[in-house]
């Protein structure tokens, strides 16, 4: 609805939802972008795009993994991650490699105790120092770790990359679908091709086999 546009920012042709120029960038030796999001927090987004990347990256591809969740990185623990990320001679962030994977997250600059207490102009400066400033060559797919919701983050990786698919994580609660469709709203919204939603922690298997829904089936 334009009340929304108005309320966004969107004030035209090529703006952003800030109301700032959409500047879209090819990232230096990446083919493909691939952003994994969620609406609601917790339902495995993070266990998905790393396994994602390492998926990828056994069947050959060179892949890179990126957390753009500022305030609750855990890219570092899902890929096992304990060294800090070096700036090479062109003061480029050089990525961890783990597991065959290049990675960066915020969770690899500071402690695991501290807390990132930032207004959203200094995350989407750090997302988008991670994007563009990280030396990602030769890398055939870029996987994104979104945080939930439909944020600064997300519009901050939408404005400044061609995204060349998104994956939706939920689970099967009413309330975590109620998020999903937000966040597939937000991505159709900005002509973001959706490759598909996940729906994670389908059932728990029992001892003898069977399956039960504890969140409810379908």
């Amino acid at each position: 609805p334009p009340a929304q546009d108005k309320v966004a920012g969107m004030s035209g042709p090529g703006m952003g939802p800030h109301g700032g120029p959409i500047e879209k960038k090819q990232l230096e030796g990446v083919k493909k972008v691939i952003a994994v999001a969620s609406g609601k927090g917790g339902v495995g987004k993070s266990t998905i795009a790393s396994n994602l990347a390492i998926g990828l990256q056994q069947l050959g591809f060179s892949v890179g993994l990126l957390d753009a969740d500022v305030y609750g990185p855990s890219v570092q623990k899902m890929m096992n991650v304990h060294s800090r990320p070096i700036v090479d001679a062109e003061k480029r962030i050089v990525p961890v490699n783990s597991y065959g994977v290049k990675c960066i997250s915020m969770g690899m600059l500071v402690d695991p105790e501290e807390a990132m207490i930032w207004r959203g102009p200094m995350v989407m400066s750090a997302v988008r120092q991670f994007l563009q400033q990280t030396r990602w060559l030769g890398t055939d797919y870029l996987i994104v770790d979104l945080p939930p919701g439909t944020g600064d983050a997300q519009l901050t990786l939408i404005q400044a990359v061609e995204i060349h698919g998104a994956v939706i994580v939920t689970t099967p609660q009413d309330v975590a679908l109620a998020d999903a469709v937000r966040g597939i709203t937000m991505f159709n919204k900005l002509d973001v091709p959706l490759l598909g939603l996940v729906e994670n922690m389908a059932y728990y298997q029992l001892p003898d086999g069977t399956r039960d829904y504890v969140f409810g089936e379908g």
